[in-house]
């Protein structure tokens, strides 16, 4: 009798068809929106249009910022070059709260986009292949994994669409990745947002980028704490699995007559 994880949840020629056509819509878009709008999100580009951003802005406000959320959207979603240029932007554009709201809210949808191609894409596959291989895996996941994407979303040298395409072909939850991720990329968000709204002109941050605001030396001890913070919860974790597994010990040892 063959078991539930021996059989792929889509193995018909439907399905790969299926699959094959989304893969073949994103890589298309991909490569148009790299090719023919690339420029449009540099720096350069948006500080020489600075002065019709802002009057366009304050005559259509909710439309601004509702399509800046849906270029966010697209951009992390789709893991285009740009998002850190437009967060550095956005700071500069809605301020520091508005820009945090959106670019907290717009990642974390963007992230999950990002997450749920990875696993309609590839999870079945790869799943199917190793199933075996990773059954203890995807065990110890479902319980560690929280806090394993927490750390990873606060370690700045992990890129963001590498977490997004990983995560997805693990058993987490969609809103589990939804809500850690959110809290994970707070903190980043919160940094960037406020260099670019402590900028005066966008010509600045094209110069400097985030450089106009902190010094190396605050980055690094930034990106530090970035990674201190990330790892203090798993050090919590393991701790008190220790001390459990040392209580449990002895009791087992010495068994109540």
């Amino acid at each position: 009798m063959t078991t539930e994880i021996e059989q792929p949840r889509e193995n018909s020629k439907s399905g790969m068809a299926k699959k094959a056509g989304v893969f073949l819509v994103v890589a298309a878009i991909i490569l148009v929106a790299y090719t023919q709008f690339g420029d449009l999100l540099s720096l350069e580009t948006l500080a020489k249009q600075e002065s019709e951003l802002r009057a366009f802005q304050a005559d259509h406000p909710v439309l601004v910022y509702g399509a800046a959320f849906l270029v966010y959207v697209v951009v992390t979603g789709l893991s285009l070059p740009g998002a850190a240029v437009l967060t550095l932007v956005y700071g500069w554009y809605f301020g520091l709260l508005r820009g945090v709201v959106l670019v907290s809210f717009a990642s974390t949808a963007g992230a999950t986009m990002a997450f749920l191609l990875s696993r309609f894409l590839f999870c079945d596959a790869i799943q199917k292949r190793f199933g075996d291989r990773l059954q203890s895996f995807n065990q110890s996941l479902e319980k560690e994994g929280p806090f394993f994407l927490f750390t990873m979303r606060l370690i700045p040298a992990v890129p963001f669409f590498v977490i997004n395409a990983v995560m997805g072909l693990t058993p987490i939850r969609t809103r589990t990745f939804w809500w850690v991720s959110q809290l994970g990329m707070l903190a980043g968000t919160t940094v960037y947002v406020y260099a670019g709204s402590s900028v005066p002109d966008l010509q600045t941050l094209a110069d400097k980028g985030i450089g106009a605001v902190f010094t190396p030396s605050q980055l690094t001890q930034i990106v530090i704490a970035f990674v201190l913070l990330g790892v203090f919860p798993l050090i919590v974790r393991f701790a008190m699995k220790f001390i459990r597994r040392a209580k449990a010990q002895p009791a087992a040892e010495n068994p109540a007559v």
